[in-house]
């Protein structure tokens, strides 16, 4: 498999619902919470590539460019945008959907730095 395959075959996407127990007193999604679904996310697109142990040793960027209300749909894609000796990078997307019309808009835009390890917690190679 080439690379590029691997790298296709590594997206990942992830639907959740917006549901109240998720939102702050502006009945949008706690950015915190939006990290955590992200760094998951990157986290089993940085795995699927590598087939590998990955730990976040950085996030690298995270641009909150529209809120999430409450009520909606999230669709959270991973794609990997570097491959390094021992690291990958991991860019995130959430997109915001209405549940009740085909409204979709990009939210959150964020790269995920992560390494693979070995079980002394120390880097290892990458393949491919």
């Amino acid at each position: 498999m080439t690379r590029e395959q691997k790298i296709a075959n590594a997206e990942t996407r992830i639907f959740k619902a917006v549901f109240p127990d998720s939102t702050n007193h502006y009945d949008t999604l706690f950015g915190g919470t939006a990290m955590y679904l992200m760094d998951e996310v990157a986290f089993i697109a940085a795995t699927r590539f590598s087939r590998k142990k990955v730990v976040t040793v950085s996030s690298d960027k995270i641009d909150f460019k529209k809120a999430i209300p409450g009520g909606t749909i999230v669709e959270l894609i991973g794609k990997i945008v570097h491959v390094g000796n021992t690291s990958l990078k991991v860019q995130v997307d959430i997109y915001i959907e209405e549940m009740y019309s085909e409204q979709r808009d990009k939210a959150i835009t964020g790269t995920f730095t992560l390494v693979a390890i070995d079980d002394a917690k120390r880097p290892v190679k990458i393949e491919g």
